[in-house]
């Protein structure tokens, strides 16, 4: 190996876009881009790219995402937008009072409280079986060399941090397996270092062969709940068997003329809609400027009051979608924005650790698919003999019974990934996300505004300095933001900081559709190892 350092880049880099006529694959990791491509090239269509590349991903970053999370998807064919929500809920025997019985008044990060039902195995089996074109056993084949056959480790800062963190806070026999498969000797890999994951491998084939059916009601599901029986964990093979992915209709709100798509709660990316809801009552010509900053920051700051207030299960929402996204209650919430910054609360409208990759064809279809294990590597348990690593997204729950997202059995919970999806005058424009936990839907306004508003291509508007609302009136900025607009919003009353690195800032993919030639023109993520695969 030569003597270098991977993660120190002294000097600015430039990407350009990517244009191609056939097909396109936009993800944070460069060989799951090429699964995603190497399905393609064999006749599948963007479904079946978006399904391999997803699967992929579990294994070259399972830093981010994993077999034992969730997912959700925007799929465009036909002339028409699906949304499917493959997320899990909480197991029937998991309740706020059997919680009190064991004297835990707060849902904790790591262990077999926060999880729930993993959805991902489930959405790539669904979205083969609706409109995929080659069956999934061929689909998941490239992820399953990558685990036999070992592929080189490129997100390792993400890796190692992982690694020190659960070294100091896992303590049990339980939590022995992840460390088993991913930091032997409590020592993560290096970048560079050539990765063999067997058990993901065995287990990716089984779900090929089952059409994920063995990891909710079958082998896979069995060895999920001896492991949780015998750690006295909550999930139980009945609670797999129970689920199936959601078909759900897309939300949306016209933003000048564009249509922009999101899946409704239990996510989140109604956060975004509202806030540009919000933004687009005001008239903005350049981006790099006081006024656009703060209000952009203003206008998440109370969408995001209300989102984490109101945003559940969409079955235990004490208010609807519609009146949220409604344009008398963004006017009444637009009001509220003035010149100095406010600290957000929630209104009462009228009542009436993440992957993110995007995927395009030849014959018109997209898709905009994202999937996370959440905060890393998630629950810190990993299923012995599967590579399985369950997800901990229970912990958005909260034991506030009067809360519309307090645990319930057989409850979603609040829900940090989304995708999302761009339309004009009934047409595809294209998939773009950011993925990031609550970052996300901040990600969203950004990238939508550096489209249409500013006129950016997708790369540039991925390159573009970004900001991040945190709490109360606490804003971190890029440091590559002009240093006169921080110091000025700063004076407008905004807690406004540096961040020393982009980790936070999220990782996004763009790729838009020029509907009047077919041609694809796609963006990737600077921040991290992106790459746009295409032919």
């Amino acid at each position: 190996m030569m003597n270098f350092d991977a993660q120190y880049h002294p000097y600015s880099s430039r990407r350009s876009p990517v244009y191609a006529r056939n097909g396109m694959v936009a993800t944070s990791q460069p060989l799951a881009a090429q699964a995603g491509l190497m399905i393609l090239r064999k006749g599948g269509n963007a479904i079946d790219a978006a399904i391999a590349t997803a699967a992929a991903l579990t294994v070259v970053e399972p830093s981010a995402n994993g077999i034992g999370g969730d997912a959700f998807a925007l799929v465009w064919t036909q002339g028409k937008l699906h949304g499917l929500n493959s997320s899990g809920a909480a197991p029937q025997s998991l309740s706020i009072d059997a919680l009190n019985k064991a004297g835990v008044h707060e849902i904790p990060k790591y262990g077999f409280i926060p999880v729930t039902v993993p959805g991902a195995p489930a959405s790539w089996a669904e979205l083969s079986r609706r409109f995929g074109k080659l069956p999934l056993k061929e689909v998941l084949q490239p992820a399953i060399e990558y685990a036999k056959n070992g592929f080189p480790i490129t997100l390792g800062i993400y890796w190692k941090r992982a690694a020190a963190i659960f070294k100091s806070q896992l303590k049990g026999e339980q939590f022995e397996e992840w460390f088993r498969v991913f930091a032997p000797e409590g020592v993560a890999p290096q970048i560079g270092q050539v990765w063999h994951l067997p058990d993901h491998a065995a287990t990716l084939q089984e779900i090929a062969d089952t059409n994920a059916e063995s990891f909710y009601r079958g082998e896979l599901a069995e060895k999920i709940d001896r492991f949780s029986k015998q750690y006295g964990g909550y999930i139980r093979k009945e609670d797999l068997a129970a689920f199936n992915p959601e078909w759900v209709d897309p939300i949306s709100v016209n933003y000048r003329g564009y249509d922009v798509w999101e899946i409704p709660p239990n996510g989140h990316g109604l956060v975004a809609l509202m806030a540009l809801n919000i933004l687009k009552g005001f008239d903005f010509s350049d981006r790099d400027s006081i006024d656009t900053y703060h209000k952009q920051i203003e206008a998440i700051k109370l969408a995001f009051a209300d989102g984490k207030k109101y945003i559940a299960d969409s079955a235990k929402m004490s208010v609807s979608v519609e009146d949220l996204l409604s344009d008398a209650y963004a006017d009444e919430r637009r009001r509220l924005i003035g010149k100095d910054a406010l600290l957000p609360e929630p209104g009462q409208p009228p009542q009436g650790g993440t992957v993110y990759l995007c995927t395009a064809d030849s014959e018109g279809n997209m898709v905009s698919f994202i999937q996370s294990n959440y905060m890393g590597f998630g629950s810190g348990l990993v299923v012995p003999g599967t590579g399985i690593a369950l997800h901990n997204r229970g912990h958005n729950f909260t034991l506030d019974p009067k809360h519309d997202n307090c645990l319930e059995p057989g409850k979603k919970p609040y829900h940090t990934i989304i995708p999302g999806f761009l339309t004009k005058d009934g047409k595809a424009v294209g998939p773009f996300g950011v993925m990031g936990g609550f970052m996300q839907p901040q990600g969203h306004v950004q990238m939508v505004m550096n489209t249409v508003d500013f006129h950016l291509n997708p790369q540039a508007a991925l390159d573009a300095p970004r900001w991040q609302w945190m709490e109360g009136n606490t804003v971190e900025f890029e440091h590559s933001t002009k240093s006169h607009l921080v110091e000025a919003l700063a004076r407008k009353g905004h807690d406004a900081k540096w961040s020393l690195g982009s980790v936070s800032f999220g990782r996004g993919q763009i790729i838009w559709r020029d509907d009047e030639n077919g041609v694809l023109i796609g963006g990737t993520e600077p921040r991290t190892d992106g790459q746009v695969a295409a032919w």
